[in-house]
């Protein structure tokens, strides 16, 4: 798995997982780490055994029914982590011994800590959610719950399909001209009402934008769609097998 140091330093345990050293058939010794309908029950909980097993002490898991929404939701007792059927996309913690995760296969997690008041945010961010600005949402959330200051806080961007690959429409296009002044700077044309698009750039800008300080965002230079010898890529491996496996990302503290 992929670390970011500074998160690390600052207290935080995290992890970006890749496909490597698992149990599932993707084709082989895959770890996929969700995704049900792809793949036994019995392959992904072992996965999870492995993947959490990385880690030191003992955490319990805490994740959500991700939906391409903007919605973020709030982890503060045993009864939240459990609730793992809530539909949601991001959520945020200040609980000890909880690890928020999010799962992906081409789009970007985002992984949020703030060392002055312990709190974390974990966050899916789809082209969808990018648009809707999900990341903007919890980075807000995190100050009215736990007062936060954006200034205070460290990200960091995971591996995602990125602007060398990731191809768009007209819909989506206009969708992120409509919504954001900078939206030409993350699209480059590939033909008629068609571009590759950045979101690792546009999860940073809104980041920026919220108020946290540009030296303390961490983007992980690896796209999962050039990359399926490290991680899973459902645009890729959904067009050559028809199902493909989930990457996690996870952030928590004690």
């Amino acid at each position: 798995m992929l670390v970011c140091r500074a998160l690390d330093e600052a207290g935080f345990t995290n992890g970006f997982s890749t496909r490597l050293g698992g149990v599932s058939p993707f084709p082989e010794n895959a770890l996929s780490l969700a995704g049900f309908d792809d793949d036994s029950a019995e392959n992904i909980y072992e996965n999870r055994r492995r993947f959490l097993n990385v880690f030191e002490g003992s955490w319990q898991l805490a994740s959500c029914w991700q939906v391409h929404s903007a919605d973020v939701r709030t982890v503060a007792t045993d009864d939240d982590v459990k609730n793992d059927t809530e539909k949601c996309d991001g959520m945020i913690s200040q609980m000890a011994g909880v690890l928020a995760a999010v799962k992906t296969a081409d789009c970007v997690p985002i992984l949020i800590g703030d060392p002055v008041s312990g709190s974390f945010a974990a966050v899916h961010a789809g082209w969808r959610g990018t648009a809707a600005s999900i990341v903007t949402i919890a980075v807000e959330k995190m100050a009215a719950e736990f007062g936060s200051r954006p200034g205070n806080l460290i990200a960091a961007i995971g591996p995602a399909a990125l602007g060398c690959c990731y191809e768009v429409g007209s819909e989506v296009i206009e969708i992120f001209r409509k919504n954001f002044p900078y939206a030409n700077s993350l699209l480059t044309p590939t033909g008629e009402g068609h571009a590759l698009i950045d979101l690792h750039l546009a999860n940073k800008n809104q980041l920026t934008d919220a108020g946290v300080l540009p030296e303390n965002i961490y983007l992980a230079p690896l796209c999962t769609m050039e990359r399926t010898d490290l991680f899973f890529s459902y645009r890729v491996e959904n067009k050559t097998a028809g199902k493909t496996g989930r990457l996690m990302s996870v952030i928590g503290r004690y």
